[in-house]
């Protein structure tokens, strides 16, 4: 991770020490670096300008990763689309400044509000999971006399070689339609009111780090474009998705200009354009989580560091098992003996735990550690499971740092209960 390392005997983020920030907001707390998630977006655009004119491509930040409207804005004046799953990340794309013709709207379980919403906002196109949705979208957009370009997202029956709860293109997967129907449904949908069934879409899963199953993914779905035009429909778009891994414990990512080699031969000569969706590979490593230790609990065999954050802020390895490097921000001596202990947080659940046998120096209650490559999926999955508030997030830029989401209050939680009168 490039953009934190030590500098003066401290863990930086740029040119900010992460001390600075603990002492000035607090723990648990979120940082992003905005250069590392400017250079991980335009390391796309530079491999996709390679291959095709800047007219060709649209890359869609996928906002489930990470939603942020300061993290969104950034991207947007880079250039970025969004891919949104949901009408709250509809809103929160608009209030982004995102503009409407770059917005991509993917889910299985679109609500009538929210596709109402993406019809009367002309968005970029809406993909179809099923045959009941492209019923209900062609009702909603007839309703509003528009015309909305759809794509369906097929399913091509590819084994992403991925963490089971995270592929997506395996038939068994609840996205997408079977790739060997989409014909006909495609047959179907041409004299449907309200849609235009210009695009094909697929997305495989997450954390993919083999570019294999992109490429077999992306035959099946040229194979099924031509299928299409020879059935007389017009297709000018292929959304290919995102995936693409990063490295959280030193393994070796795919390469972006080996990625955007598979799209220029086969799926270009399409004459199609191309939609991108990346989430993870553009916030994953521009974040980590600062969490001070509390307690250290020490029995025979085990050696436990109790720190302030918890499951409920960073839910990767309690819910996939995933891995997280933590490092100490003071830097180890390079002569330190290293030991091994069982980071874990406080809430009451076992598998609140976000290292087994994290190697680390001599670590000490009040010291304060960060969880690496935790921009994807750590704050825009936090809860307030236990009470416990939402965690600050921070945004860095050089030697500059300012809040971007306030830590949550207890007292604000709290408040949106309430207690009927019949109760009382």
């Amino acid at each position: 991770m490039s953009t934190v390392s030590y500098k003066n005997g401290l863990l930086h983020m740029e040119n900010v020490p992460l001390q600075k920030i603990a002492q000035k907001h607090g723990t648990p707390v979120y940082c992003y670096s905005t250069q590392r998630l400017a250079e991980n977006f335009q390391a796309y655009q530079s491999a996709l300008r390679a291959i095709m004119p800047e007219d060709k491509f649209t890359i869609c930040y996928a906002c489930k990763a990470n939603g942020n409207q300061a993290i969104l804005h950034l991207l947007g004046k880079l250039g970025a689309g969004a891919d949104v799953v949901s009408g709250g990340e509809m809103y929160r794309a608009f209030k982004a400044g995102i503009p409407h013709d770059k917005i991509v709207f993917s889910g299985v379980g679109k609500t009538p509000e929210e596709i109402a919403g993406a019809v009367r906002n002309d968005i970029l196109q809406i993909n179809v999971e099923s045959e009941p949705e492209l019923v209900a979208i062609s009702g909603l957009a007839a309703k509003e006399s528009a015309k909305t370009h759809v794509a369906f997202r097929v399913n091509p029956d590819v084994d992403a070689n991925t963490h089971e709860k995270i592929t997506t293109g395996k038939s068994e997967n609840k996205f997408g339609i079977d790739i060997k129907s989409a014909p006909a449904l495609y047959r179907k949908a041409k004299d449907m009111a309200g849609i235009a069934p210009t695009g094909v879409a697929v997305h495989i899963g997450s954390q993919l780090m083999d570019l294999a199953p992109f490429a077999e993914a992306f035959k099946r779905v040229a194979t099924l474009v031509e299928e299409l035009r020879r059935q007389g429909n017009i297709i000018t778009t292929v959304d290919l998705g995102g995936g693409l891994g990063i490295p959280y414990k030193g393994e070796t990512p795919p390469d972006i200009a080996k990625y955007a080699a598979l799209i220029r031969d086969i799926i270009l000569p399409l004459n199609v354009g191309v939609i991108l969706e990346p989430g993870r590979s553009i916030a994953g490593d521009a974040g980590v989580l600062l969490t001070r230790v509390r307690y250290l609990k020490e029995s025979e065999d085990r050696r436990f560091l109790i720190v302030d954050a918890g499951m409920n802020d960073l839910m990767r390895p309690a819910l996939y098992g995933a891995h997280h490097e933590i490092l100490s921000c003071n830097e180890p001596a390079q002569n330190a003996v290293m030991t091994a202990y069982d980071v874990v947080g406080p809430v009451c659940e076992t598998s609140d735990t976000f290292r087994a046998g994290a190697e680390l120096p001599r670590t000490d209650p009040d010291a304060l550690l960060a969880i690496m490559t935790a921009g994807a999926y750590g704050a825009s999955m936090a809860s307030n499971y236990n009470t416990r508030p939402l965690p600050a997030e921070i945004l860095v830029s050089d030697e500059q740092f300012d809040v971007i989401r306030p830590p949550q209050k207890i007292e604000d939680i709290v408040a949106a209960d309430v207690i009927p009168e019949w109760l009382a």
